[in-house]
Formats: structure tokens, C-alpha cells, sequence
């Protein structure tokens, strides 16, 4: 076995995970975890919080960590070992989270990505939006500071609305101009962040039906948290032909630094069979 760590460094949050893992006659475990929001701070310095938080939790030191794993924007990291694409880091994580799952859609700050996977996580597919920001969690957190509104209250509230106002979903800037022009007309904060989570949805759902997935599919990424988000993308995906379970975890957001660590082992493990080898063939 080997203790490993994996940093997902995005847009707008640090994520850490410290995981034990890389034997095949156990279940990997998760150690400790631990996710802060940069608000335009230091980012290295929410890093190290992050991960001593983590390392606190696990009750580990550094350099107890057999392999470093970063992911997103983690390559500025000096003291990795080793980087990940976030595409396969995801992937990895969601189907530690849901050894079902064949599939995750994942939405950060600043984009979405849908993927299809097989049951060792490898990615055989996947979709990503464009530049535009409108089905972002960046989009979100402006529109709910705007309606002055934290996050934690945006999912419940977008359930309650029973007159969902449309929103653009092409271009972030005319959506913010819709929910300036809705607050302005009366229109409840409910039915705004309802109708701005089925525009999201509407997006997201065309992405997940082009990697054409069947089965069960994760959410993973900053909006994972967000129920409004879910309840509106359940609704979204039941009008495809193929049957979509969509499935939220109480760590949906630590997906991509739970992966990095896992392959992290992974790798941790091939490289002590090269050095083995090595060794041997020199004797």
C-alpha cells in the first residue's frame, strides 16, 4: 500500500486529498480531505493550508507521502511529484466514489466536462462547453452575489421557485443582464435561480447525451453541492432515450484531488517495479 496525496488546484478552490491505496486485496481509503475557496487570495498560500489541513486530519506528516499527485492547475506546485490531467483525475475519483458510475459531468468555475469511463477509470469519451461562462460555478457565485444570496442558500432556494424566469444560455454576460433586468421587474429571487439552473442544465445535458452514456453518472466539481443544480439536471436528463441515473456524493467536490491521488499510487507502484527490475537486471 501507499499513502498518497492529490491537490486540485482550480479556478476558484483548492481541493486536497490524502488517500492510502495501490493494493488490489483492499478497498482504497480516503485519510483526509479538506477544500477552501481562493477569493482572490495567494493561491499557493491556500495550498498550504489546504494540504496541512488535510495532512492534519489523516495525522500524517509530508514526508510520510509516498507520492505528491496534482491536477487543474496544480503543475505550479514545486514540491509534486507528479501532474494529472483532470480529465482522467475526475474520472478516477468519481468511480471511487460510486464504483457503479460509468460517467461524470463536472463542473468547475469556469467550465463543464462530461465523460465516459470504463471500470477502471480510463476515459473512453467526453464533451467540454466552450469559453462562455454561463454554465459555470463562477456564473453562479456572481449572480448569487448580485441577488445577495450565499451559495450554501442558492440550491434550496432555486427549489423553491415554482415560475422559472429563462435565462440566456449562450453568453454569461447576457444572462447576468436577464437577472439585472428580472430583480428590476419583481421577479422572485427563487424563480430567478430557478430558471438559471435549468439554463445550466439545459447545457450540461447536451454535453452528458454526447458521450452517450447509459447507467450511472456523477457529479463531480464545485456545483456538486448545488441541489437546485441536481434537481434541475435529474429533470433535464430524464427526456433523453437512454436511462441516466445522476448521483451526487458528500465528496463530489474533492472528485479530481481523490483521483490525482489514486493515480498517484498507481503510478507510485509502476515506478517501484521499473526500479525493481532495474535492480535486478544489474546484478
Amino acid at each position: 500500500m501507499a499513502i498518497t496525496a492529490g491537490v486540485d488546484v482550480g479556478t476558484g478552490a483548492v481541493k486536497v486529498a490524502v488517500m492510502r491505496a495501490g493494493d488490489s486485496c483492499a478497498r482504497d481509503e480516503l485519510l483526509g480531505s479538506y477544500f477552501e475557496r481562493i477569493r482572490r487570495r495567494d493561491v499557493m498560500s491556500v495550498v498550504d493550508e489546504c494540504f496541512e489541513a488535510a495532512l492534519k486530519q489523516a495525522g500524517l506528516r509530508k514526508d510520510q507521502l509516498d507520492y505528491i499527485a496534482t491536477t487543474g492547475e496544480g503543475d505550479m506546485i514545486p514540491w509534486r511529484t507528479g501532474h494529472f490531467y483532470g480529465m482522467t483525475t475526475h474520472a478516477r475519483g468519481a468511480l471511487f466514489l460510486d464504483p457503479k458510475s460509468r460517467g461524470a459531468i463536472d463542473v468547475g468555475a469556469l467550465h463543464a466536462r462530461a465523460m465516459r469511463f470504463d471500470e477502471h477509470g480510463r476515459v473512453l469519451e467526453y464533451r467540454m462547453t466552450s469559453q462562455c461562462a454561463s454554465g459555470s460555478g463562477q456564473f453562479v457565485e456572481n449572480i448569487a452575489r448580485y441577488l445577495g444570496v450565499s451559495l450554501d442558500d442558492v440550491g434550496p432556494l432555486s427549489q423553491k421557485g415554482t415560475k422559472p424566469e429563462r435565462v440566456s444560455g449562450i453568453c454569461a454576460v447576457l444572462a447576468e443582464t436577464d437577472v439585472i433586468n428580472m430583480v428590476s421587474r419583481g421577479i422572485s429571487t427563487p424563480d430567478i435561480l430557478r430558471g438559471i439552473h435549468d439554463s445550466i442544465s439545459v447545457r450540461l445535458a447536451g454535453l452528458i447525451r454526447g458521450i452517450k452514456i447509459s447507467g450511472v453518472l456523477m457529479i463531480t466539481g464545485g456545483l456538486a453541492s448545488d441541489s437546485g443544480l441536481v434537481a434541475a439536471l435529474r429533470d433535464k436528463l430524464k427526456d433523453g432515450a437512454a436511462a441516466i441515473e445522476l448521483r451526487q456524493h458528500a465528496l463530489s467536490v474533492h472528485a479530481g484531488a481523490i483521483g490525482a491521488a489514486l493515480w498517484g499510487a498507481f503510478r507510485h507502484a509502476k515506478l517501484a517495479k521499473e526500479t525493481e527490475a532495474a535492480h535486478a537486471g544489474g546484478t
